[in-house]
């Protein structure tokens, strides 16, 4: 009897939304490994792409950040635009048209046309990060999100190092051009897994889960205008801006401090150090059951917490120390991220998710570029202590933003353990 009133409710549950966890769960790990492997591939052969251009590294350097900077300025466009057409088609067009880019990119007669490539790829990129928590939400409800948003996470970190790794393994004996198409081509085959898995939920938002149908443009900018004056949001923009900008920071400066004394390690060892990323993958995974035991608010303050300890612990003399810091400071950044994103999909509002879904990103790739280059210029001038101190501040800043709307009562129930 117990086995069928469980058995019942379950069934009951997925009765009520159509959809299985599960199922959108691959589709949205699928579609991140998809995303972020293609918008990191050159990263690693940045030094052949400027041999044979012959291109400054600071010039090479755009074949990336041309990348970001298209998905950071269309990301907020595009989360509007999938109010009106919907979730998954934005979706399946990003994966597809982000795709079709990437196999065009190896085959750039010029530098010039690379970057435009990669620019333009980036606004498709962009479909997936602003509008994948809102579709999230939508079809599974807040008590679910958590869950399936930490497996995006997890698809968005293995990809950024799966992309990584797949160019630059490859492009040794194959060539820069053959390494990028490589890491396509696995973006490809996880591309079409997600877009599988996409066709068998549907589109259509459910009303137990509070989505409406898409509605119009005017409908859209109320919709952007709740999602910039809720506290609750705004806070959760501030755990995106200030915990990726202490993330970037930190790792941009990671192989100056570990190639130099007192250390000294070579180049090609100390960027194992980007191997840490796999705890992100296992962090963000774990996020629904954070949120399940302890609540949004605690699960926050506990992940950024973790990444403060590890951020101290860089500080070491000791190499064994430092990259156990690394370790735990990718490891908490990632829960923070993915049970935050989740917090501001689900206290989004319907006709406003989408943007909130977009803010969010926008925040989050914003506080990669303004944070990376600050920490930087930090490390550059004062070196690792100070820059160590002024990421300090930065988490220290996103817990006390939490802390107030927590404070305030301002967050639904839904942010306590249950």
């Amino acid at each position: 009897m117990v086995f069928q009133a469980r058995h019942g409710s379950r069934a009951r549950a997925r009765a009520g939304t159509g959809v299985r966890p599960r199922t959108v769960s691959v589709a949205v790990f699928a579609a991140g490994v998809a995303s972020f492997a293609l918008l990191y591939a050159p990263q690693p052969v940045l030094p052949q792409i400027a041999a044979e251009f012959s291109l400054d590294p600071g010039t090479a350097s755009l074949a990336v950040t041309a990348a970001t900077g298209g998905l950071t300025v269309a990301v907020l466009p595009i989360a509007m635009l999938s109010e009106l057409v919907g979730r998954r088609p934005v979706i399946v067009a990003s994966l597809i048209g982000s795709v079709l880019l990437g196999l065009l990119i190896p085959v750039a007669p010029t530098y010039p046309a690379l970057l435009v490539m990669r620019a333009l790829q980036g606004v498709a990129i962009a479909g997936f990060p602003g509008v994948a928590a809102a579709y999230l939400a939508e079809r599974l409800g807040a008590r679910a999100v958590a869950g399936a948003v930490g497996a995006m996470v997890a698809g968005n970190t293995i990809g950024g190092m799966l992309g990584r790794l797949a160019t630059g393994m490859n492009a040794d004996w194959l060539g820069w051009r053959a390494g990028l198409t490589i890491s396509t081509l696995l973006s490809l085959v996880c591309a079409g897994v997600a877009v599988l898995a996409l066709g068998r939920i549907g589109d259509g938002p459910q009303r137990a889960t509070g989505g409406s149908a898409p509605g119009s443009a005017a409908a859209a900018l109320r919709g952007l205008g709740a999602a910039l004056v809720r506290p609750v949001l705004l806070a959760q923009y501030s755990v995106a801006l200030l915990g990726m900008g202490a993330f970037v920071a930190l790792y941009n400066a990671a192989a100056f401090r570990l190639t130099e004394p007192p250390f000294g390690l070579a180049p090609a060892v100390a960027s194992l150090v980007f191997l840490a990323y796999a705890m992100g993958a296992v962090s963000s995974s774990l996020a629904g059951r954070l949120v399940g035991r302890f609540g949004r608010y605690r699960s926050v303050v506990g992940a950024v917490a973790v990444m403060a300890a590890g951020t101290v612990m860089t500080v070491s003399g000791s190499i064994g120390v430092v990259i156990a810091g690394f370790v735990v400071l990718t490891g908490g950044f990632f829960a923070a991220h993915a049970v935050s994103s989740g917090w501001a999909a689900s206290e989004a509002r319907p006709g406003g998710r989408g943007q909130a879904s977009g803010l969010y990103t926008l925040a989050y790739y914003l506080g990669s570029t303004v944070g990376g280059t600050v920490g930087s210029v930090v490390f550059a001038v004062a070196g690792w202590r100070a820059l160590v101190a002024v990421v300090a501040a930065w988490l220290a800043c996103a817990v006390l933003a939490v802390t107030a709307v927590h404070r305030s009562g301002a967050a639904v129930p839904a942010d306590r353990p249950r």
